[in-house]
């Protein structure tokens, strides 16, 4: 994971283990995130991507291990303390009432109430909705918008939140392709800026282009973690995937797609 023994890991996740019920869905998963870095985290449905979102995010209990945030557990952070320095993007961006965009994105504000950055409210979503190009819908219902625009929308309240860490599950599904180069885009631009990003991705494609590192998770372990061009081959991807696939780059970009026989 391109670990430097002489930084301290913006995330850390040591051997952690995550049961539901009688079935272990995730076993001894470590990883280690740098400021500076995007981590996709791949994997089939059911592999446990969801699962190791919610370790990150504190509200999965862990079976094993330890989740950390900047060198401190989170166990011994309140969840106030744990939003100051990560904020998550959930898989659903769904929200009760007649919320306009920018009530929305107000919400990333939320950690830092009653504190000195409290008075960076306004410039920081303010700063946040034109980063993610939805200016132009702050006083629209959020109900309103089409999923692409929800999509940024969300991701501009997360932005707001101002944290080091960021933890974004499928940020680009059900989007078409011009907002999955948006949303990664601006992920990149924050990562190149100093932050560090743990991603959910299903394209590989995608995150072979966009992340510095990857980890492959099947049946809740970790299958590979390195590098894309390490890890992402189309032997690896077809024995975790189950399916015959072509790996190589195209136009100096990495492509990997399923290889399709017709008749």
């Amino acid at each position: 994971m391109g670990m430097r023994p002489d930084t301290t890991a913006a995330v850390q996740m040591r051997d952690v283990s995550v049961d539901r019920g009688d079935r272990r869905v995730l076993s001894e998963v470590s990883l280690r995130v740098e400021p500076g870095q995007l981590c996709a985290v791949l994997g089939p449905n059911g592999a446990g991507k969801s699962t190791l979102v919610g370790a990150l995010s504190g509200t999965i209990a862990l079976g094993a291990g330890s989740v950390e945030l900047s060198g401190d557990d989170i166990a011994g952070l309140s969840p106030v303390q744990q939003a100051r320095r990560r904020a998550v993007l959930p898989q659903e961006h769904v929200v009760g009432f007649s919320f306009t965009c920018r009530e929305v994105v107000q919400m990333g504000r939320f950690p830092w109430n009653r504190t000195r950055r409290n008075s960076d409210d306004d410039a920081a979503v303010a700063a946040a909705m034109t980063e993610c190009g939805v200016s132009e819908f702050s006083d629209r219902p959020f109900s309103t918008l089409s999923g692409g625009e929800r999509a940024r929308v969300a991701l501009a309240r997360v932005f707001a939140q101002e944290t080091t860490v960021l933890v974004l599950d499928e940020p680009t599904a059900a989007l078409d392709l011009q907002y999955q180069e948006s949303v990664m885009e601006l992920v990149r631009a924050r990562v190149d800026a100093g932050a560090a990003a743990l991603v959910i991705v299903h394209d590989l494609s995608l995150a072979a282009s966009f992340a510095d590192t990857t980890v492959m998770l099947d049946h809740g372990r970790v299958a590979a973690a390195g590098p894309p061009a390490t890890t992402l081959t189309a032997q690896r991807v077809e024995q975790v995937y189950g399916v015959d696939v072509v790996a190589g780059v195209l136009d100096g970009q990495p492509v990997i797609v399923p290889r399709r026989r017709r008749n």
